[in-house]
């Protein structure tokens, strides 16, 4: 190849790649996408061999429950647990709470009493104990994450 052949060849590839690569992001935030005000919190588990029957008949008496009454009381605005149906991954559980807004995350006295008068000291209590005596033993948080749907205009 002589020298004009490299130059055009070189110029025709530069043209190419300014073609093909992305213009700067020129995306604003309302204008162009918009989060969503609510917030998916995920928690991925893992649990042990033979123990996802026993796990699942925890979670429907401890955190079904509760995130039932907190839904009820518009807390959260849904919940849902997931399992991994195939594959070896590092986590075969996910349950996943969708909460109305940023705010609903943070801490409240008014809306923990209400949460407390509505599902009860007792069964805090003895979901606790659960946890304790027997998730800690059957199943490993691997992970939380919050997540914000974002939606483009």
């Amino acid at each position: 190849m002589n020298i004009i052949t490299k130059t055009i060849a070189g110029g025709i590839a530069a043209a190419t790649l300014a073609l093909a690569a992305p213009a700067a992001a020129e995306m604003e935030i309302y204008e162009d996408y918009e989060p969503s005000q609510e917030v998916v919190e995920m928690t991925l588990v893992k649990v042990d061999s033979g123990q996802f029957e026993t796990y699942l008949e925890g979670l429907k008496s401890t955190w079904v429950a509760a995130n039932q009454v907190q839904k009820d009381l518009g807390q959260v605005k849904d919940f849902a647990i997931y399992g991994v149906p195939y594959g070896e991954n590092h986590f075969n559980l996910v349950l996943v709470v969708v909460f109305p807004s940023t705010e609903m995350i943070g801490p409240s006295k008014e809306r923990y009493m209400a949460f407390l008068d509505a599902y009860g000291k007792a069964n805090i209590d003895r979901a606790n104990t659960t946890v304790l005596e027997l998730y800690n033993k059957i199943r490993k948080i691997q992970a939380t994450y919050m997540l914000r749907k974002i939606d483009l205009k």
